[in-house]
């Protein structure tokens, strides 16, 4: 039976060594992208939800029949929503009762309602359009929307 040479067996020690030597320096020299952060490392934001909380409801305007229509996600699915639309004064100018439906393209339970207000308004956004998840309790943020005011 034939034996290795003495310096076969070192060739093949040194290869076996330099390879996991580089393995190691090459996991630690890998990108941060690829590494979890540190908890609490400074610097560092992380975007944490509960897990059991539902997406804060949105509104959204559009044009429908030169009127101001309002569409809406992320309200409860057969829930109540109140469509409101107020001047910055805190006057009410339109206000209406809902059902939110399942969307195709916008998530949770949506809405959409054409108001009676004309679309094209000058001179700016003198108003806000909410929606208030009634299953909830809770408003979507404000949408700034131009109301027509007629002066007599």
């Amino acid at each position: 039976m034939r034996t290795l040479s003495r310096s076969t067996s070192r060739c093949t020690r040194r290869l076996t060594i330099g390879v996991a030597g580089a393995a190691l320096i090459g996991l630690g020299l890998a990108p941060p992208a690829l590494a979890a952060p540190a908890p609490g490392a400074a610097g560092t934001r992380t975007l944490t939800t509960h897990p059991y909380k539902a997406p804060q409801p949105y509104v959204f305007s559009y044009e429908y029949n030169n009127h101001l229509s309002l569409g809406g996600g992320n309200f409860t699915v057969g829930g109540r929503v109140y469509v409101v639309v107020k001047l910055n004064s805190g006057a009410t100018h339109y206000g209406k009762w809902v059902v939110a439906r399942p969307g195709q393209r916008n998530p949770g339970g949506t809405f959409h309602v054409e108001t009676r207000i004309p679309y094209h308004c000058p001179p700016g956004k003198n108003g806000y359009a909410r929606g208030y998840n009634q299953a909830t309790g809770v408003w979507s943020p404000k949408l700034p929307v131009s109301i027509c005011v007629r002066f007599d």
